[in-house]
């Protein structure tokens, strides 16, 4: 269903005749799986992905980023509901006095050269906070898979001392986004760039004017001293409505526990900014292409066991694609061609014959 991009369990279910012919066994109805599924060992699902991950390692196919294993966390709303809901809906009250069922995960990610792979995820318990269901996420991980990552990146809202504690408490660095004007640690570094000449550097058409200074101690919540960068970045766009040219210019500021002798200011902005890479080719893919944002049986567990398939499908696709298709030929097609084309298969092998 996944792989043919079918979008819901009754699409899979009009398939039920070509399945009895190819594999000699009928294939369950829509309500028969989900129910499965709403029992399913999501361990079992968790191990699959590991046997998947060692064989990509073993083959180098796993590249870190900037030279670190980086693993990127970030949260997403799947679903949101006036009158469904499940023991495993979180709920909020709208402005106009109304309840919203709704359901949220934290997926964590490995950027790299070829291809981001998709480690792991869990979804947020009722009562409680991205945050706190990332740390759950990150023991689980760090069990599993000790080795896979050296460095965290995430947006503001990881930037809390427990999280950052648990950390560095297993020798992991971090690099989170510093937005929150309140906090006396963005004030005082924002006070001492202003009294500092910046470095510049040009990469690509951005030009960057970079501040960086060591051994904060304005976190005391945190215990240790931290470091924070600053990216001003300055880039030249051709506007599509009528073809003139643009300056923009952005601000980004980074706490990281990542030393300046290991790595400099602009690999930290590099860093920094590769947290999109959850975003642009996890989040929006999986979502628009891959249709994991359907909810094929409204069960916490069954929510979390097809969107593992999810992902497990998008890491097998991203697999196949870079490693046993040609660059000649991945490069005259997009991604969307390929599994079109096994889309297709999947249709015509069920024909009648």
């Amino acid at each position: 269903m996944f792989v043919a991009r079918l979008g819901s369990l009754n699409a899979l279910e009009q398939e039920r005749a070509s399945w009895a012919r190819r594999f000699l066994q009928p294939l369950a109805s829509a309500d028969t799986i989900g129910r499965v599924f709403s029992l399913i060992r999501t361990e079992d699902l968790r191990h699959f992905g590991l046997a998947l991950y060692s064989r990509l390692k073993r083959n180098k196919a796993l590249q870190g980023l900037h030279g670190h294993r980086v693993l990127v966390l970030d949260g997403h709303e799947s679903s949101a509901s006036m009158r469904r809901r499940c023991p495993g809906c979180l709920q909020r009250r709208l402005s106009d006095g109304r309840i919203q069922f709704y359901h949220r995960l934290v997926l964590a990610i490995l950027p790299g050269r070829l291809f981001p792979f998709l480690l792991d995820l869990e979804l947020q318990r009722p009562g409680e906070s991205e945050v706190g269901c990332a740390t759950r996420l990150l023991g689980r991980i760090l069990k599993t898979y000790p080795r896979a990552f050296d460095l965290v990146i995430g947006d503001g809202l990881y930037l809390e001392a427990p999280f950052v504690t648990f950390l560095r408490k297993h020798r992991k660095d971090a690099v989170l986004v510093l937005k929150d004007e309140r906090r006396d640690l963005l004030k005082d570094a924002l006070g001492i760039f202003s009294r500092e000449a910046p470095q510049e550097r040009i990469e690509g058409q951005v030009r960057h004017r970079l501040w960086d200074v060591e051994d904060l101690t304005s976190w005391p919540a945190l215990g240790e001293p931290v470091r924070v960068v600053r990216s001003l970045e300055t880039r030249t766009v051709r506007r599509q409505l009528d073809g003139q040219l643009e300056t923009k210019e952005s601000d980004w500021v980074w706490m990281t526990t990542l030393s300046r002798a290991r790595t400099p200011a602009l690999e930290v902005a590099r860093l920094g900014h590769g947290r999109w890479e959850i975003e642009n080719r996890a989040f929006l893919e999986l979502v628009e292409y891959w249709n994991a944002d359907h909810v094929y049986r409204h069960h916490p567990r069954a929510i979390e066991a097809f969107w593992l398939m999810a992902t497990l499908t998008l890491n097998l696709f991203r697999a196949f694609l870079c490693l046993n298709i040609k660059p000649v030929l991945r490069g005259r097609h997009t991604q969307l061609f390929f599994a079109s084309k096994i889309a297709a298969q999947f249709h015509l092998d069920g024909l009648p014959p």
